[in-house]
């Protein structure tokens, strides 16, 4: 026979694009609209049903930038159509490829009843099926003319990006406002044929299957009298039964289709809009829960959820119900899809906390599984966290991503730093919007790594990123791969049963060990500096004021805010969404962050300063309050009492021109041009940096990624660097323990202090930049003369270990990586820290010296400002201020001490008594984390700890308040069945490396 197979695939398309698919509306007469532009921000739904609209003709330019209109569609079923299905077709200007990403509406009944939501992928509206005739229309639509950033031409420099700079141009064209019949048989058809031509096109060419299936497709064109694609449709249909119910082969892969539309919380489009989004998706999804009783939808993040409960209670009656009926299902049981890299240890668990505690509030619904679909890489301390707050599985696809090296899994165990492990699933369809196309299928199938020994993966369904979620034309297309010959099979089923079906065929997977890195988007880690030093701010603020108002309350009968906490920590929470915190949202988002930052910390400020005035009393008695877990200069840590001076820092003139600093303990040297060339450990006997390397340099290179501009620095960056080494100005402090130091370059300045204080083992280094670079990467680097094959980075609850060299593509990948407070190099007896306030992204290398010495060289850098155009033209312009220190002679414990110090500085009031920690801990490897009361109410004191060197460690809890009880709980302060060992006040601990443990602390006074 004649290979025809291009010929009848050529026919299938043409005759799909420009006879059957039109002939899904065979019928249709124009609905009359009328539009109200509103001014301003969104109003209330009552406001926008009750404006008086004035006529739009189709074709007319609607939409300014980020506005919102309400359109009035109405219209009258035509009598002759009595007795056939009728749905308005509502196209506000939609490009069919931009699902998510442009304009978007909420259709509504004229009381007030929201009915479902409109898309590019989703443009039409029931009217009644079937129709009487005669029916009178009246629809109303609030539409949001989102501008398209990301356009077909992506990363291109836009002002779109907020609403203070996008203009007032009319950005879209209404297209199409009409009734319309809906052929059923048609539309059914049109699936038909898409998923056996889709199903063809995946099959070997060899493949008797797929000749079979081209065989009868042609035929079945055959059938289609093009002239009355509706009157012969059935025909057609008819002549794809045969290979439409062929089963699919014992061994064929198994999906677990899970309906699905993954928002971002923020990203090309503000908060607001969000809070919009989720009701338009919502909306839809119960509307097509509804009408398809096989279909079941997933949605994650409980703030979104709330979003739903307090802005658009109809909405929100509608997805109770379908919770209650098992159909929409809370996933992932956290409060957004955040960052995990960088949030801090208290911040990651709190994660976990508010989402599951919302949907327990709420459902009555525990969250096995952690569902994080596009989150730009895992820390090493995760799966700890999910295991305390309960849960036990773990759903990603971001690693997908990666452009060195193919992950080798697909379902493994993730062990975690301290040894617990997670059953993980990365869905090989490769994405976390799934339309069920054929080739999205036999992807998955072809894709899976765990053939042999699994036969199950999950596909996340439906149009997500700016939301819309599945359509009817998937869950169709879905019906058909139920059990298809050459296919995959498809079902509908939720995360939980996924996850129990995949653990129990697969119940000794494979283990990864360590952080699940992912090989791209290195840059979130360092672009719009002033929400990563927001974050950690509010972090550490909300630690200082739970621990001072915990005090308070059990000393004082301080009024704890319980309420206040709760409110802050979830807005915290919700800007670590993984497009705020990684920098990678346009610039109305980030504007909104700073402020809000500013905000909760003049809040919780406030509540700092009332808890230690009420604790210290009125009085003239200087003291200063410490809330690391950590003593320092006397202050016991979580107390508060009268400093002690801890000798004198000499300063005087350096041969040769710059500075010398000494303090009896280090002795640093700072040239002509503000360069630390020594940093001298004088108890050790050894030189910290690296000959004829100076230290504290800023090191300048271009950042001009090749896509993906906020998120992305590719490796080729290194190949060009300036070393910023002229100095403008270097003076000594007029403190006499300082050097200051000024430098230009470019159109941007640098103000550098560093200081060495009398009685301490560091270096602080305090710059200001006063930054106006165009993608430029900038760096400050430390040499240090350290022999070191691997360095420890701080993740939550302990620190990772990444090696300094690049023996394979997997090391060589991790050119930028994240770390939290504290970077730390050792060789054995003897190690550097360099310690932040404030930045993530760093990179470790290695070379050895080849005259001299021959030593090794590992340079630490930390990277402190980019300058990236897209999606933020204006990303970190302005000033900027860091907070680094050089740490000589340190070992892991001097690294996590003085990572505690530089992020809580001591706060001074004056008052009439000292205070005593409420809780305290007699060994240095075991943090305390938080100190707050019980979320219940109850009075119970809480106290979160870790093991924090990464060896076994015994302790002693001691409470400086009467105990009746002690509990161990999970990240919930719910009790696990392990007791403590405790006496009285004392409670004795025996740590595992980097365990994390909770205990509830029962007050005799309140009970």
């Amino acid at each position: 026979m004649h290979d025809d197979r291009s010929l009848v695939e050529a026919r299938l398309k043409r005759v799909l694009d420009e006879r059957v698919r039109p002939a899904v509306y065979p019928e249709s007469v124009p609905l009359q609209v009328a539009v109200w532009h509103a001014p301003g921000e969104p109003v209330p739904v009552a406001e926008g049903l009750a404006a008086a609209p004035e006529p739009i003709e189709v074709g007319a330019r609607w939409g300014a930038p980020w506005g919102t209109s309400w359109f009035r569609a109405t219209g009258t079923v035509p009598e002759a159509w009595a007795g056939r299905t009728v749905e308005a077709l509502l196209d506000l200007g939609f490009d069919e490829n931009m699902p998510g990403f442009q304009c978007e509406g909420l259709v509504y009944r004229p009381d007030g009843t929201p009915v479902k939501g409109l898309n590019p992928r989703n443009q039409w509206v029931r009217i009644g099926a079937p129709v009487e005739g005669g029916e009178e229309v009246r629809l109303h639509i609030e539409a949001a003319s989102n501008p398209v950033i990301l356009d077909y031409h992506p990363f291109l420099p836009t002002q779109l990006g907020d609403k203070e700079t996008a203009g007032s141009a009319p950005q879209y064209t209404l297209t199409r406002m009409d009734l319309a019949v809906f052929d059923e048989t048609v539309w059914q058809l049109v699936l038909d044929l898409e998923v056996l031509g889709e199903l063809m096109a995946e099959l070997p060419v060899e493949s008797a299957r797929r000749w079979d299936i081209l065989r009868a497709v042609d035929k079945a064109l055959d059938a289609i009298d093009l002239q009355d694609v509706n009157g012969t449709a059935a025909q057609a249909r008819a002549r794809l039964e045969t290979v439409l119910s062929e089963p699919a082969v014992p061994s064929a892969h198994r999906i677990s289709a899970v309906g699905h539309a993954h928002i971002d919380s923020a990203w090309l489009w503000p908060l607001r809009e969000t809070v919009r989004k989720v009701a338009r998706t919502t909306s839809n999804m119960t509307a097509l829960l509804d009408d398809e009783p096989e279909f079941v939808f997933a949605m994650s993040q409980a703030q979104q959820w709330a979003w739903v409960k307090e802005h658009r209670p109809e909405v929100w009656a509608r997805v109770k119900k379908a919770v209650a009926d098992g159909r929409f299902v809370p996933a992932g049981g956290m409060w957004v899809e955040s960052d995990t890299n960088m949030p801090g240890s208290e911040a990651m668990a709190r994660q976990f906390v508010h989402g599951k505690r919302f949907f327990l509030d709420e459902f009555g619904i525990e969250n096995d599984e952690a569902w994080l679909p596009d989150t730009f890489g895992f820390a090493a301390g995760l799966p700890q966290i999910i295991k305390a707050a309960g849960s036990k599985w773990l759903l990603t696809q971001k690693i997908s991503w990666s452009q060195t090296n193919k992950f080798p899994h697909h379902t493994f165990r993730w062990e975690g730093i301290d040894g617990t492990r997670i059953f993980t699933h990365f869905p090989p369809v490769d994405t976390y919007n799934c339309s069920m196309k054929g080739s999205e299928i036999a992807h998955a199938a072809r894709n899976f790594k765990d053939k042999g020994v699994a036969r199950h993966s999950l596909a996340p369904t439906g149009w997500g990123d700016g939301g819309g979620g599945t359509t009817r034309e998937m869950i169709g297309k879905a019906a058909r791969l139920r059990d298809l010959e050459g296919s995959a099979t498809v079902v509908w089923e939720t995360p939980e049963e996924f996850f129990r079906k995949a653990e129990a065929e697969y119940p000794d997977p494979p283990v990864w060990v360590g952080e699940l890195y992912l090989e791209l988007h290195r840059a979130t880690l360092t672009s719009q500096a002033k929400t990563k030093q927001g974050n950690r701010r509010s972090e550490h603020l909300l630690r200082e004021a739970e621990l001072w108002a915990a005090t308070a309350a059990v000393r004082a009968g301080f009024l704890y805010p319980y309420e206040e906490l709760d409110r802050i920590w979830k807005t915290v929470l919700l800007h670590q969404f993984h497009d705020i915190l990684p920098g990678s949202s346009i610039a109305w988002v980030h504007r909104e962050a700073r402020a809000t930052y500013e905000r909760l910390a003049v809040e919780l400020t406030e509540i700092i300063e009332s808890a230690q005035r009420a604790l210290a009393g009125d009085g003239e008695t200087a003291l200063v309050f410490n809330a690391a877990p950590h003593p320092r200069a006397g202050i016991p840590a979580g107390g508060a009492r009268t400093p002690v001076s801890e000798g004198r820092t000499a300063l005087t003139e350096r041969p040769g021109g710059g500075f010398v600093l000494d303090n009896g303990l280090l002795r640093i040297e700072i040239d002509a041009q503000g360069l630390v060339v020594s940093a001298y450990d004088i108890e050790a006997d050894r030189e910290t940096i690296a000959p004829d390397r100076p230290a504290g340099l800023l090191q300048l290179h271009p950042d001009f990624p090749n896509m993906w501009d906020a998120w992305d620095v590719d490796a080729f960056y290194r190949h060009t660097v300036t070393d910023l080494t002229e100095a403008d100005e270097i003076a000594a402090g007029e403190d006499g323990t300082s050097v200051r130091i000024v430098r230009s370059f470019g159109v941007s300045r640098v103000t550098q202090q560093l200081s060495l204080a009398p009685g301490e083992r560091r270096l602080l280094i305090d710059t200001e930049v006063d930054w106006h670079e165009t993608e430029k990467f900038l760096k400050l680097a430390f040499p240090l003369d350290v022999h070191a094959e691997r360095y420890a980075s701080e993740t939550q609850f302990g620190h990772f270990f990444r090696p300094t060299h690049t023996n394979t593509s997997w090391e060589a990948a991790k050119f930028e990586a994240c770390n939290h407070r504290f970077v730390h190099v050792e060789e054995p007896g003897w190690g550097v820290a360099v310690v932040n306030d404030s930045t993530y992204g760093h990179d470790v290398t290695r070379t050895v010296r080849t005259d001299g010495d021959r030593g090794t060289t590992t340079t630490v850098r930390v990277s402190l400002l980019r300058a990236p155009r897209f999606p933020d033209p204006e990303t970190d312009q302005g000033v900027h201020r860091f907070r680094h220190a050089l740490v000589p002679g340190a070992g892991i414990g001097d690294a996590v001490r003085e990572g505690w110090r530089i992020n809580l500085p001591e706060r001074r009031i004056t008052g009439a008594r000292e205070v005593a920690p409420l809780v305290t801990v007699d060994r240095d490897a075991v943090v305390i984390t938080a100190v707050k009361l019980a979320d219940d109410g109850s009075g119970d004191v809480v106290v979160r700890l870790h093991e924090a060197h990464g060896g076994r460690a015994r302790a002693t809890l001691t409470a400086d308040f009467e105990v009746t009880d002690v509990t161990a709980t999970d990240l919930l302060e719910r009790p696990l069945p392990e007791r403590p060992s405790h006496e009285g006040r004392q409670v004795a601990l025996r740590l595992r490396p980097f365990e994390l443990v909770t205990l509830r602390l029962r007050r005799t006074e309140v009970h």
